[in-house]
């Protein structure tokens, strides 16, 4: 059995106390592989996303960094 490495499509909340903000780099904790993982993130619109914020995964760049979407009600 292979385990995918692609946190794609796994959900997460921002964690740095400064959220993610334009042109800058924040972190997210995201739920993959059983566990819980930290990711270096940015806003995948370049936008800024508060922190505590639930977000998506649209974008992997390795080894540590996702590009990610605010989850909002449609998004369950």
């Amino acid at each position: 059995m292979t385990i995918d490495p692609s946190p794609v499509g796994c959900h997460g909340r921002v964690t740095s106390t400064g959220g993610i903000r334009p042109g800058r780099t924040g972190e997210v904790m995201v739920a993959i592989r059983g566990g819980v993982e930290a990711f270096l993130a940015r806003d995948v619109n370049g936008g800024e996303i508060r922190p505590y914020t639930e977000v998506v995964v649209v974008e992997y760049v390795p080894p540590r960094t996702v590009l990610v979407s605010p989850l909002n009600e449609e998004s369950y």
